[in-house]
């Protein structure tokens, strides 16, 4: 039987990193992230001494499709996403412009492959908002995302102050 182009490429695709070490990994970077689960993705939140219902969220790990977020192709099989906000000036250096917000149920105009695996790209639902994802990354990638992940939980503990001084 003749082997689909996709099919190879999976076989040649290493391993990634399992999505219960990089929550892990996340919660260890502050002891005010909390887990919850929200609209079916395990999202971490910052949330110090449990002061409000959910918090700030920091980022999100999400195993399958949705019914307005099916670009990803989550449904394959041992894919996951973990997505995250950009700080605007790396999201800028990165990505360009941020696009347009989407009509409701839809998915951002995008320039990239948001099914790639183990590669940074703009969130095929919230990249107006800056956020970005990449799709069950190896060990490796993952390690190499540790500066844009602190410099986004800074971002989201900014976020929290200006929301308690409000």
């Amino acid at each position: 039987m003749a082997r689909r182009r996709s099919d190879a490429a999976a076989v040649r695709t290493p391993a990634a990193i399992a999505p219960a070490e990089i929550v892990a990994e996340l919660l260890h970077l502050d002891p005010d992230l909390r887990t919850e689960t929200y609209y079916s993705e395990q999202a971490l939140f910052y949330n110090p001494r449990g002061a409000a219902p959910l918090g700030v969220i920091f980022a999100a790990i999400k195993d399958h499709d949705g019914p307005n977020d099916q670009a990803s192709r989550l449904s394959r099989p041992g894919v996951f996403r973990l997505s995250f906000q950009l700080a605007p000036a790396e999201f800028a250096a990165r990505f360009g412009a941020v696009p347009a917000r989407p009509p409701r149920g839809a998915v951002v105009a995008l320039d990239s492959d948001s099914a790639a695996l183990n590669r940074l790209t703009p969130h095929p639902v919230y990249a107006w908002m800056r956020w970005v994802q990449i799709l069950s990354p190896t060990p490796q990638e993952f390690d190499a995302l540790r500066p844009l992940l602190e410099e986004s939980l800074a971002l989201v503990r900014a976020k929290w102050r200006r929301k308690q001084a409000a």
